[in-house]
């Protein structure tokens, strides 16, 4: 494996970041709490470094990086789309986004009104982009993805490292003692499919952005 930064060379990188949205009625939706400034991180270093960077986002309150392709979307569905049309040039994809599993199967037209009773909503699973995108990807493009657990984090990651054929993943664990969504500094284990694992703690986001940018841009690509 060649040791590589990316320096010097016009290498183009899909991010993708923050939450999606999936559709109750007009009014109301499934989403999660993340806030994207993990991907937004990653996007302004990779643009830092002069690469041309995509970033396809979910609904989020922060800005525009400077020097990037914004691509702005709401539904995993939207989100699947955007990426594989990006794939194609793309180098790299770091899959930073907190992609819903599942979707409402029949969104209402109307808003659901209380009836006094129980209402049930039937979930269907979205597709998993992280994997479909690691299967489809051309030789040379390193896909990374994330992991968020609440238990056994190691075990977890390195599961789904396996099983949707990542290059990276970046795992962190949620725990009542800590913060995690929209903090400037966490705790994540970074591993790869060479057998290699780091902890870091107490990094901010923006140092971890460097961090997996090299990373990544170590692989052969």
């Amino acid at each position: 494996m060649t040791r590589r930064t990316g320096a010097g060379k016009k290498y183009s990188i899909v991010v993708t970041a923050g939450p999606t949205r999936e559709k109750i009625d007009p009014v109301r939706f499934i989403s999660n709490y993340s806030t994207g400034t993990f991907g937004y991180a990653i996007a302004c270093e990779a643009a830092r470094r002069g690469y041309r960077v995509t970033l396809i986002s979910g609904p989020t309150n922060l800005e525009k990086p400077a020097g990037v392709k914004l691509v702005m979307v709401e539904s995993a569905l939207e989100m699947r789309s955007a990426v594989k049309k990006a794939l194609a040039q793309a180098n790299c994809v770091i899959m930073a986004a907190a992609v819903s599993d599942w979707r409402v199967k029949k969104v209402s037209e109307q808003k659901l009104k209380r009836h006094g009773g129980k209402v049930f909503l039937e979930l269907t699973e979205n597709p998993d982009i992280v994997r479909e995108i690691s299967l489809a990807k051309k030789k040379n493009t390193i896909v990374v993805g994330f992991a968020l657990e609440t238990g056994a984090l190691e075990k977890n990651a390195l599961a789904k490292l396996r099983k949707k054929n990542l290059d990276i993943i970046v795992a962190n664990k949620l725990e009542r003692e800590k913060g995690l969504f929209g903090d400037k500094a966490v705790d994540v284990m970074i591993a790869d499919k060479y057998g290699a694992e780091e902890r870091f703690c107490g990094k901010t986001k923006k140092a971890l952005a460097k961090i997996i940018l090299d990373k990544a841009f170590s692989f052969n690509i």
